[in-house]
């Protein structure tokens, strides 16, 4: 559980770092704490505080993933993150962005915030993978 846990923080960590830059630099067209807004969540609040809850909220989504994906390691990596990824990525924007359901959608949806959750869902399966292939071989022994 501690690697678990370890994996979830790096990951949750990365992408909301990631989150603000693409923010930052106009790369994604929406705000990554704008669901407060939206849900009328801590609106007060400062913004640190927003963002350390989303880095809160993206550790327990990173931990579930790895808990829940260590035991899908019969499947490749690649294949899985990536499937995974365009599926949470597409189903962000659209919600995020309110894209009506048409072909032409697809050309708003931002590559680079696809980039880096396919990255980091591969970071976290390959680490699920690997230790739950470890745990299995120590076992063994």
């Amino acid at each position: 559980m501690k690697i678990a846990s370890i994996t979830a923080i790096v990951s949750a960590i990365s992408l909301a770092i990631c989150l603000k830059g693409l923010h930052y630099f106009h790369l994604i067209k929406w705000n990554p704490i704008g669901f407060y807004k939206k849900w009328e969540l801590f609106e007060g609040s400062s913004k640190l505080f927003q963002w350390s809850t989303l880095t809160l909220l993206l550790f327990v989504v990173a931990l579930l993933l790895y808990i829940s994906l260590q035991f899908v390691h019969i499947i490749p990596a690649v294949l899985t993150s990536l499937l995974l990824g365009l599926l949470f990525t597409i189903t962000i924007e659209w919600f995020a962005l309110d894209l009506p359901l048409q072909l032409a959608s697809f050309k708003k949806l931002s590559i680079p915030f696809i980039v880096v959750v396919i990255c980091l869902l591969r970071f976290l399966l390959e680490t699920a993978n690997f230790h739950m292939k470890e745990h299995t071989a120590q076992k063994g022994n």
